[in-house]
């Protein structure tokens, strides 16, 4: 494989170990990892595996909820590199992309044009094009724009026989059809089998916007003309390789508003969509009581929440209207109140026509899932029956009856998503340590009676994967279930593109293929920080789903090392999954301690953007902190780090030696010899080192002793004429009650910048400078290691505005 390919191509245990989970509860160890760096690479590994009869497994941003993107196969990582925009043509309103553009990225690329790409999944900083087509994804608006399948003009693929073909519309005559004659043939045996069997797939496909399990064998009935490439979409990558894809591109809507419709109860939510929808929104998306509850408790999202929400509200229902008139969003937005008057919740609406806020309120519904997922302890929101759909008018009944299923299970369920078409993401609470499987076991077999009562889709958003591939069979009936089977047969004759996907599938809760298997074990850790609030460290570290937030590229700082690398290792996610194998001994003994997990948090800057921005509260920075500690009782300190961690220690007399240690800059060849001799680049240069530093120097106010008044809270003002001063700090001689009031023109200190409180004092206008806070203000002038002996004139200059400002600075000495 590495003679064949450019890119990286990954065999070793802790790569594969971080590409065995998805954002399911499935893990499989795949065979190896190839990250292609052009399209030939992905090409060639393609080949050679296939070739050997090893499995092959396309995957993007590993966020599938289902397990689409692990298997015992090679994974081809589009990601990194095949991430390219390749043609896009305004006018027609197309663009041609890599599988490996994530959805952001090509929105980005598309607003100066008027344009985007409105399948618009939660997920959309992450979600690459090419898995969002393997999966058929749909998003909070596809009442209005559809799912993938709907917005693909064609694909490039390649096939399991290394056939290249571009999928695309073909004409209800196929005598007309040109191209290869491999890819005629192709068309004429699928579309005879869609044609043998649309009795079957009339009575059998459920009658919904949502429904993607199986293959699109529908859609090849369609006339005058059907589109190849909409059977690829939603085929999870079983039924060939899509190189290139070719998608239909909207007009940004100029204008928009946001109703939040309040509920008191969660079961009048649900009866109420089915009426919104009649006034064209463009969206209708639920959030339940619990998951505002938590996002709340999040402080990322709890301004937001206190803007929107009324009240302690069951449900919510956020209703958007968009279009380039404004005046007439804003009707929509008054009907809309009127409707809900007329059902009897008047004053229920909360009315957002500013778009920032518009998109702040977008933000907490699109992290649902992962808001979700910050609950501590075992029991996790479980991804089987999330994906559900029923017809509106059965809304109402349908969550109702499957809510009773869970308490008869002892446990309860989140509701949220699409309102608009029937399909809610729901996740029961299970513990999948312990009685989680055989109580999914259950409720799966009872929720899918329910949906077939109602004339529901099983599988209605996020595809069918290890979850429920098993359910394709009960649902679709044997005559479709051999179909697809014979589909697959006729692009894959020996099963090797993603197998155990759609057809011939495993079981659902087969705890084999579960990421917590049995006999998953983590052996006691003396920890050297609390980690009590999780239940452990190990609890800390699986608070990780990964739903792959930390990839996204556009906004926040979650993850530096990521966005420079583009490695899965360097990613947070990469980091938390490779610590959860090392603590559960999936990586071998002592690997808490290797240097494979050394160089997996090598990397880390400790920023705590993840802590911030990480809707699960992942903090790697203290995760490393507890890591380095086991790692360094078996693995001693090298010179670099030592010179770097003592370097208080021996500033004083390197400083004196300065001319000495500067040498290494200087002299050609040291900078080598430092690399080799001391770990330190000689690409860089270091720091020169000064004798004038600061504390060389005598300064009258040494520091003796306590201050006579706290820091705290201390604020320095000027004021802006030689007769006013701040009124908490009298003249000369005058007592507290001798106060005289600043003029209008008097700022803060803290307000000016360098350049303003330069020219203040150079001019005189300053007058006189003081520092609220008391009578004698007292301040403490900190100067670290680094600007004492490197760059001394910062502590001298920070010095003179203190003094120049009136204060009394004390300069501690050690």
């Amino acid at each position: 494989m590495k003679r064949e390919v450019r890119g990286e191509v990954l065999f070793d245990a802790a790569s594969r170990g971080r590409y065995s989970t998805d954002a399911s509860i499935y893990q499989i160890e795949p065979v190896g990892v190839v990250v292609p760096r052009t399209e030939e690479d992905a090409l060639a590994a393609l080949q050679v595996a296939l070739e050997e009869g090893v499995p092959v497994l396309p995957r993007g941003g590993g966020t599938s909820q289902c397990g689409q993107t692990v298997g015992a196969a090679l994974v081809i990582d589009n990601s990194k590199h095949l991430n390219e925009v390749i043609a896009f043509d305004k006018e027609a309103r197309t663009v041609t992309v890599q599988p490996g553009v994530v959805l952001d990225q090509l929105n980005a690329y598309l607003k100066p044009h008027g344009l985007w790409y409105p399948v618009d999944v939660s997920t959309s900083a992450q979600a690459t094009i090419g898995g969002m087509a393997g999966n058929n994804s749909c998003g909070s608006r596809s009442i209005e724009y559809g799912n993938m399948v709907h917005n693909v003009h064609g694909i490039d693929a390649v096939l399991a026989d290394g056939s290249q073909f571009q999928f695309g519309a073909v004409p209800d005559d196929l005598s007309k059809l040109t191209g290869p004659k491999g890819y005629v043939e192709l068309v004429k045996r699928i579309r005879g089998i869609a044609l043998r069997e649309a009795e079957e797939i009339e009575h059998r496909y459920p009658k919904l916007l949502r429904r993607v399990g199986g293959y699109n064998l529908d859609r090849m009935l369609q006339l005058p003309s059907f589109n190849m490439a909409h059977l690829l979409v939603g085929s999870e990558g079983t039924l060939a390789y899509s190189k290139r894809l070719h998608l239909k591109l909207s007009p940004l809507p100029k204008h928009k508003t946001l109703g939040v419709c309040h509920f008191p109860t969660f079961y009048k939510s649900m009866e109420a969509p089915q009426h919104i929808v009649k006034l064209k929104p463009v969206a209708v998306e639920l959030v339940d009581r619990t998951m505002i509850g938590l996002a709340r408790g999040n402080p990322a999202f709890k301004a937001t929440v206190d803007r929107f929400i009324k009240g302690e509200p069951e449900a919510i229902l956020l209703v958007e209207f968009a279009g380039d008139d404004r005046d007439e969003q804003l009707r929509k937005l008054e009907q809309l109140v009127e409707l809900m008057g007329d059902l009897g919740f008047p004053g229920s609406v909360v009315e957002i026509t500013d778009s920032a806020l518009q998109r702040d309120v977008w933000e907490v519904r699109k992290a649902g899932l992962n808001i979700m997922m910050s609950m501590k302890g075992d029991g996790k929101p479980v991804s089987f029956i999330e994906d559900c759909a029923v017809p509106l008018e059965h809304l109402s009944e349908y969550t109702d009856r499957l809510t009773r299923v869970f308490e008869k299970h002892g446990t309860k369920g989140t509701w949220y998503a699409h309102a608009s078409v029937g399909c809610l993401h729901v996740r029961p609470v299970l513990n999948m340590r312990e009685d989680g499987a055989q109580k999914m076991r259950a409720i799966a077999e009872e929720a899918a009676e329910l949906v077939k009562h109602y004339k529901g889709a099983y599988s209605g958003e996020h595809g069918d994967g290890l979850a429920r591939s098993e359910w394709i069979a009960p649902f679709f009936g044997p005559r479709l279930t051999r179909a697809f089977e014979e589909i697959k047969n006729i692009f894959d004759p020996r099963g090797l593109l993603n197998p155990g996907k759609i057809v011939r599938p495993s079981k659902q809760d087969d705890r084999a293929l579960f990421r917590f298997k049995p006999g998953y074990k983590i052996d006691k850790l003396d920890t050297v920080l609390d980690w009590s609030e999780w239940g452990g460290f190990d609890k800390a570290v699986e608070m990780c789903n990964n739903n792959g937030h930390c990839r996204k590229f556009d906004a926040g700082t979650m993850c530096p090392s990521y966005r420079v690398t583009r490695e899965e290792q360097h990613l947070t996610r990469g980091r938390a999954n490779t610590l959860r194998l090392a603590l559960s001994g999936q990586l071998g003994p002592d690997a808490l301690a290797s240097d494979e997990l050394y160089k997996t948090l090598e990397l880390c800057v400790s920023c705590k953007g993840c802590k911030r921005e990480c809707p699960t509260g992942v903090d790697m920075a203290k995760m490393k902190v507890e890591f380095l500690h086991h790692y360094r009782q078996r693995h001693a300190l090298p010179m670099r780090e030592r010179l770097v961690a003592y370097l208080p220690r021996y500033a004083p007399w390197a400083a004196r030696l300065s001319w000495l240690m500067n040498l290494r800059d200087r002299v050609p060849g040291l900078a080598a010899l430092s690399e080799s001799l001391l770990g330190f680049s000689a690409k860089r240069t270091l720091p020169q080192w000064r004798r004038d530093t600061f504390d060389s120097e005598k300064y009258s106010l040494p520091f003796k002793g306590s201050l006579q008044h706290p820091l705290e809270g201390w604020r320095v003002g000027v004021g802006m004429g030689s007769n006013h001063r701040h009124p908490s700090v009298p003249h000369e001689g005058e007592g507290e009650s001798s106060r005289e009031a600043v003029g209008a023109d008097a700022r803060d200190l803290n307000s000016l910048s360098p350049g303003e409180l330069g020219e203040s004092m150079r001019s005189g206008r300053g007058g006189r400078v003081r520092v609220r806070g008391g009578p004698t203000a007292e301040v403490v002038l900190l100067v670290d290691t680094f600007n004492n002996y490197f760059e001394p004139e910062n502590a001298r200059a920070a010095l003179a505005v203190l003094q120049a400002a009136g204060c009394t600075v004390r300069l501690p000495r050690a």
